[in-house]
């Protein structure tokens, strides 16, 4: 059984299709119950029952409107709810507050319940498995199995997170650079178990491209793409990382490239620099460069230095001088070292690589060791060990 959407192809139910569109509208029609007021836990489980009542009935009887039956059948289990679980006098008050369904029914209402999910009381990680779970649509499983921990952990910290914000009522769209961080943060967990963070995350971040008008935002999407398009080139076959400078740019993902080059050019046409433009222009120098010798290495030291003055960070100013002895030389860049924190991230990586340059392979051996011993992961940590052994044993 198929049917048209009215914005895209025909839908099989009985195919993968039906899958990603119920995953799709989902997300859609929480918006739409959130921004009317409804309170969010009990907007999802309108929701997730109406998906299942989707499941069981269009294959027999698909609607022409699925978005639209989807938020009728939600509103009235969620307005059941509501009168199942409250006396006879406050339910005729909240169904006589409810405001009535009007045109605002087919707005996008991505950007409405990011900010929802994005909300600054909740701690980055909540933010991050409210946002996968509520608009992403992954199960709790899928979010729990991507940070590695137990499936009941994170269902309970995503019922803590519903619990922060259903107390508030969103209006209008929050903080975008919240949601930015958020999806940043998403995208900067790469892939674990069957969910492939990174794409979600570029999938959320296109939605809410199509939603707003903000140039950072085409800044982010664009700094993801062009990092993903560098992903199959990160690892050897066996799982071993492999260093920019020395991956097979062949593998590089000529397509993403391009569309990542085309939005960052949109977006800075636009002349209202922030810091993920600032970021994405570093990385598409890093992609249009041939070889790792043909690096503009200036260029990339100019906007570290504009990325500087949008977000000064310790990470940043590593970064910086890693570029700077690139550029300038690594006793340049060493100098420029000595202004980041000793307990920085990865700074020991960065301080033996610029004394490898400098040709003092002892003292760059010793920090590899050193940066192994704190590494965050074992690819890195056996990355990092070979480096300094390497040195010591040419």
């Amino acid at each position: 059984m198929t049917w048209a959407t009215g914005a895209g192809p025909v839908v099989d139910v009985h195919g993968d299709g039906f899958a990603d569109l119920l995953r799709e509208l989902g997300p859609q029609v929480l918006g739409v119950l959130v921004r009317r007021g409804g309170d969010f836990a009990a907007a999802e489980d309108a929701v997730q029952e109406a998906l299942l009542e989707a499941v069981r009935r269009w294959p027999d009887d698909p609607p022409h409107e699925p978005r639209s039956w989807l938020l009728t059948v939600a509103r009235r289990k969620l307005v059941d709810e509501v009168r199942s679980a409250t006396a006879r006098q406050r339910r005729e008050e909240r169904v006589q507050r409810e405001p009535a369904p009007g045109p605002t029914e087919q707005a996008d209402d991505t950007l409405l319940l990011l900010s929802r999910c994005c909300h600054p009381a909740l701690s980055p990680a909540s933010a991050v498995a409210l946002t996968l779970r509520a608009v992403g649509g992954l199960t709790t499983r899928q979010v729990a199995q991507a940070f590695l921990v137990p499936e009941a952990t994170m269902a309970q910290r995503i019922s803590r997170a519903k619990r922060t914000v259903s107390g508030q009522r969103f209006d209008q769209p929050g903080d975008v650079r919240a949601v930015l961080r958020v999806l940043y943060l998403i995208f900067n967990e790469g892939f674990t178990g069957e969910v492939d963070l990174a794409e979600e995350a570029i999938r959320l971040t296109r939605q809410l491209a199509a939603a707003t008008d903000d140039p950072e935002v085409d800044g982010l999407l664009a700094l993801m793409l062009l990092h993903h398009a560098r992903r199959r080139a990160r690892r050897t076959p066996t799982g071993d990382l492999v260093p920019l400078a020395e991956q097979d740019r062949s593998l590089w993902d000529t397509a993403l490239i391009a569309e990542g080059v085309d939005l960052l050019q949109g977006a800075l046409a636009r002349d209202r620099m922030g810091e993920y433009q600032a970021q994405a222009a570093i990385a598409a120098l890093h992609d249009d460069a041939a070889t790792a010798e043909e690096t503009d290495w200036v260029q990339v030291v100019e906007w570290y230095d504009e990325l500087v003055r949008l977000a000064p960070s310790p990470v940043v100013l590593l970064n910086r001088a890693v570029a700077v002895g690139a550029a300038d030389g690594p006793l340049a860049g060493l100098r420029e070292l000595e202004q980041v924190p000793d307990d920085v991230p990865r700074r020991e990586a960065a301080a033996a690589w610029l004394h490898e340059q400098v040709g003092e392979r002892e003292e760059a051996a010793r920090l590899y060791a050193v940066a192994a011993a704190r590494a965050t992961s074992t690819a890195e940590r056996d990355h990092l060990t070979r480096q300094a052994a390497r040195l010591r044993h040419p």
